[in-house]
């Protein structure tokens, strides 16, 4: 491989300029600011973690961490999520802390890539996490804060998707009973929504009339509340009742917040069902085809730190939102320019000590003569770069 050239930067990483920076932290503080307002504490964890403790324990399969090994032969890991973090800090530095805790975050998380796939290595991530309580109102807590937060980051035009992985497992335990392989192929084919492939799978199993029609018949679930009634006609699984009773439960909450109209049920949608264990949803946005938020239950994850509880949260996909929506469109104050020569310097050092204090921008510019004084035209040229115009107004100092 060919040394890199000084202007060049890993796959998958990029450089934000002023506009884009100043864009993504307002959606950030507009996020953070809605979760305050729902009892949501903000957290910040170490960019670096153990890859026994925290990277085993993410929800991100081992080829895609990113591992080194600190100044001992201990394998770290950069982190992969929020989520197992987070889960350490409750099972630890929180322990005594009664529960629910609600916590939420913003940070850069990391997952390695294939070069060619044009996929991100480093994104953000603005999210909450709900620890302690199992209940339908819990789920139902953190999918309303979503549509609320998604409105406070500036998308305006979305849906988001309920399912439960307990349904599929429920349903798949009575149809092929005994054949683990089959069935976490059949849950790739949801998970990646290749229902083509799910089809061909169903139609190379040996499976009555009435096993097939119940295995297709899932991918006709979505839809409103109406889906929970045909589910629990598809399937009499105590397992898959159970979790299209909880979903009822979760919509019914919903409608009492007012964000019905922004959820549909999807019981093909089954997030990473390696990592969670109950309902799971995933938000789009309409100029999007990929989801801009994600989240759902995992009840499993705090046992691994010591201290089993129940959880629920989400995370908005932040560069996403940054990228692919217009959303949010930061008012920015253009700087003052102050030009002052060496007499007077103290009185040009004041006027923009107050300014500043007055949450102003202001540019100091030394100057030694009246040729080097720029022109008010000059001096507030709009740039047609990504920088945008230069100052908002120019104040001059100097005895000439």
């Amino acid at each position: 491989m060919s040394k890199p050239k000084g202007f060049e930067k890993p796959a998958g990483v990029r450089d934000y300029l002023p506009y884009a920076a100043e864009k993504l932290r307002a959606i950030e503080r507009s996020v953070l600011d809605c979760m305050s307002g729902w009892g949501y504490r903000q957290i910040l964890t170490p960019t670096m973690e153990y890859y026994d403790t925290v990277g085993m324990a993410s929800s991100t399969s081992d080829r895609k961490l990113f591992k080194l090994l600190n100044n001992r032969g201990t394998t770290m890991v950069l982190r992969s999520d929020m989520t197992a973090p987070i889960a350490r800090v409750v099972a630890s530095m929180l322990k005594e802390e009664p529960l629910p805790l609600r916590l939420s975050y913003h940070a850069n998380v990391f997952r390695a890539i294939e070069e060619e796939a044009g996929k991100e290595a480093e994104f953000f991530q603005t999210g909450v996490e709900l620890v302690g309580d199992d209940s339908p109102e819990a789920d139902a807590e953190v999918v309303a804060l979503a549509v609320a937060s998604l409105k406070a980051a500036g998308v305006t035009s979305f849906k988001i998707a309920l399912g439960h992985v307990g349904f599929l497992n429920g349903l798949l335990e009575d149809a092929v009973p005994g054949q683990e392989e089959i069935r976490e192929t059949l849950k790739e084919g949801l998970l990646h929504r290749d229902y083509v492939g799910y089809r061909e799978t169903l139609a190379g199993l040996s499976l009555s009339e009435e096993q097939r029609e119940e295995l297709e018949g899932i991918l006709r679930l979505r839809g409103g509340k109406e889906i929970c009634r045909q589910a629990l006609e598809l399937s009499g699984n105590p397992l898959a009742q159970h979790a299209v009773q909880h979903l009822s439960e979760v919509w019914d909450t919903l409608e009492d917040y007012g964000v019905a109209q922004h959820v549909m049920i999807d019981l093909t949608m089954i997030g990473d069902f390696s990592y969670y264990t109950g309902m799971t949803f995933e938000g789009y946005a309409a100029e999007l085809g990929f989801p801009v938020c994600s989240g759902g239950r995992y009840d499993n994850l705090l046992q691994q730190f010591g201290r089993p509880a129940p959880a629920t949260g989400f995370s908005l996909k932040t560069n996403r939102i940054l990228d692919g929506v217009d959303g949010i469109k930061p008012e920015r104050d253009l700087p003052v320019l102050m030009q002052y020569d060496a007499a007077n310097r103290k009185l040009a050092f004041d006027e923009a000590a107050q300014l500043r204090g007055e949450g102003r921008s202001v540019v100091m510019r030394h100057v030694e003569g009246p040729e080097n004084v720029l022109s008010d035209t000059i001096a507030r040229e709009v740039r047609t770069g990504p920088l945008g115009p230069a100052y908002g107004e120019i104040r001059t100092y100097t005895s000439f």
